[in-house]
């Protein structure tokens, strides 16, 4: 696992009405301030990578649908310099994943339908906090690729 990442179980509440998908509260642990909340609709099979905060920590969960999220770190001085992480996150694999500053990721919507994923960020979107590389880029040793097995 990548060092600051943390996954975080979240709860559903079902009853006959339908059920409660519980995110994040200002009392949780991962909790430390709010930016900004948005939702992230992926049409299946298309990939939104790489990118990486310099000062914002996300918070994602995905509400419908399923993803395959994927994480680098090439910080300098982390433990964890040149892994990656991969996640499958859906609402049967409900968990919020939090993401410190300076941790590439970026996910690819998985299945038939349109995934639809929330992030409630620390701080509102910036631009010029924001890097970007596409999807195949050579410096993060990954394929997004479904490889049959």
């Amino acid at each position: 696992m990548i060092n600051g990442v943390i996954l975080t179980p979240l709860r559903q509440i079902f009853d006959e009405r339908g059920k409660v998908m519980h995110m994040l509260r200002e009392d949780s642990p991962v909790f430390s301030k709010f930016g900004e909340i948005y939702f992230s609709c992926t049409h299946p099979g298309v990939v939104k990578a790489w990118h990486l905060h310099k000062e914002m920590t996300l918070n994602y969960a995905v509400i419908f649908g399923e993803i395959k999220f994927v994480l680098f770190d090439d910080r300098l001085n982390s433990p964890t310099r040149g892994e990656l992480q991969e996640l499958f996150i859906s609402p049967e694999n409900y968990m919020l994943v939090t993401v410190p500053p300076l941790v590439w990721n970026g996910f690819k919507s998985v299945g038939t339908q349109t995934s639809i994923v929330a992030n409630c960020s620390t701080l509102p979107h910036n631009p010029n906090e924001l890097i970007r590389k596409p999807p195949d880029d050579s410096s993060i040793p990954y394929n997004w690729s479904l490889i049959h097995r």
